[in-house]
């Protein structure tokens, strides 16, 4: 009997999932457990089985593509069998099949964009030629907005791709989505082409989208590198396409910023657009931390304490404080702050494919060897791409260390919805008085805590930023509690 492959649900918050390789081709046999594909989410990347034995009768998704969760991405049954009736009686339909579907509606509707019977009427703003690849366009509604595609149903992860873009939605007349969903990937297939724009040209794009108002067509703008800048949208025939002027047979390389680099992207994008984010620097006294790590680092093997390292001990050190001051332990839900009383702590991790954040659950609640024990088993999944999708989201706050790099400062960007993020720097010496009039250069571990000062104010998060440096400072105090 066919058996129909659907992208696998990673984690509650997912919403779609990039096919990064496929690792068998149509007319293979295959076994139920044998992973046929490669897929990525924003936060890690997993092997899909196959989920049951047979002949791969159709590939529906191509590699690269962002395919939505739950839909069917392959078929797999006998021999000669044939796929769109194992689709059809799985209740399922292709991808193509759905797109094409959107296409005929938005058709016999009369076409997204058109002037409809509440009087809106529409226009754009263009660049390139012809309304090919290169447009930049905006269609126009009386409303106030950006117009929604009449037909398609839009993703919330595609319509703020589309906001923040200023792109046309009305302009796409099907998603690749089930049923013409549109997705961020038509999103961005509909602008890959155009020129870069200023964000000041953005913010014009959209008012001119909302106000109703019309421009003419820009092929290249007059900002660096080509940029269309807010005047050039009051201007038109501009001539040029290629290379921008300037870099007219400079020597260079292009690299597609794509898979889970390009969700991060996304993510941090969305992070800088949607929090006020404000950083605050510190330093906290570091002789008794590293005396500490020595001894446990020159320890009998049998204690286990010769693994602990100086981010297990301030990994310790705020999950003990964080509870003291639940503001920070924190996440900000629209105009709703919903503080929690467990610490889930996030710990940012470095991996060949990009920033993953794995969480400890209820850390508050672990020893210190507990917290080194299941720091290094979250940071070796994410690393050899086996960790679990509940691992990867659910923090409450989110430590990154850049500390064995040098970094003395640096301004950390949040994990939302979390409110804040506390980044570890370097230990460097620094004069500290020692007594009255007296002074020792002595080690101090750089701070750097970023907060969302839409719910978080100055003062009370430099209180925790105090707390938590002279926790550090006693961390030898901390661990007798």
């Amino acid at each position: 009997m066919a058996h129909v492959l659907i992208m696998p649900r990673q984690g509650n918050t997912v919403e779609s999932c990039i096919i990064g390789e496929w690792k068998v081709k149509e007319g293979d046999a295959v076994a139920a457990d044998l992973p046929v594909c490669v897929v990525e989410t924003d936060k890690a990347t997993f092997e899909v089985p196959a989920g049951a034995a047979g002949t791969v009768l159709k590939i529906l998704r191509e590699a690269g593509d962002d395919v939505p969760v739950l839909e069917p991405i392959m078929v797999l049954g006998e021999a000669g069998e044939s796929w769109e009736a194992a689709l059809n009686a799985a209740g399922k339909q292709a991808p193509a099949a759905g797109v094409e579907a959107g296409k005929e509606a938005a058709a016999s509707s009369g076409g997204a964009g058109q002037t409809g019977s509440d009087g809106g009427s529409s226009g754009a703003v263009k660049a390139g030629s012809g309304g090919g690849a290169g447009s930049v366009s905006g269609s126009i509604s009386q409303t106030g907005g950006l117009t929604e595609n009449p037909v398609s149903a839009v993703s919330p992860r595609a319509r703020k791709f589309a906001e923040r873009e200023a792109a046309d939605l009305s302009a796409i007349a099907s998603g690749s989505g089930p049923g013409g969903r549109i997705i961020e990937a038509d999103v961005a297939a509909s602008i890959a082409g155009r020129p870069p724009l200023t964000e000041a040209a953005k913010a014009e794009l959209r008012r001119r989208i909302a106000a109703g108002e019309t421009s003419g067509s820009i092929t290249a703008g007059s900002g660096i590198g080509g940029r269309i800048t807010a005047e050039d949208l009051k201007k038109t025939g501009f001539a040029g396409e290629g290379p921008a002027a300037g870099f007219a047979g400079s020597e260079y390389s292009d690299a597609p910023v794509k898979g889970i680099r390009k969700l991060i992207a996304d993510q941090m994008m969305e992070s800088h657009s949607n929090t006020a984010a404000f950083t605050l620097n510190a330093s906290a006294p570091a002789l008794n931390l590293l005396g500490l790590r020595a001894r446990f680092k020159a320890s009998d093997p049998e204690l286990g304490l010769n693994k602990i390292t100086i981010n297990d001990l301030l990994l310790f050190a705020v999950s003990r404080i964080l509870p003291l001051y639940p503001y920070m332990n924190a996440h900000r839900l629209g105009d709703t702050l919903r503080s929690f009383r467990t610490v889930h702590l996030g710990v940012a991790v470095s991996t060949p494919r990009g920033l993953m954040v794995p969480v400890i659950r209820n850390a508050e609640t672990l020893s210190l060897l507990e917290i080194s024990a299941k720091a290094r088993e979250l940071a070796g999944a994410c690393r050899s791409g086996s960790v679990s999708p509940d691992d990867l989201h659910g923090s409450t706050l989110t430590v990154t260390n850049l500390g064995n790099t040098g970094i003395e400062s640096f301004t950390p960007v949040i994990n939302i919805p979390e409110v804040a993020i506390l980044g570890i720097c370097s230990i460097l010496p620094r004069p500290a008085e020692t007594s009255p009039g007296n002074y020792e250069i002595l080690p101090h571990l750089g701070l750097s805590l970023t907060i969302d000062h839409a719910v978080v104010d100055g003062a009370p998060a430099a209180e925790f930023l105090k707390a938590f440096a002279a926790a550090v400072k006693d961390i030898d105090l901390w661990l007798a509690k």
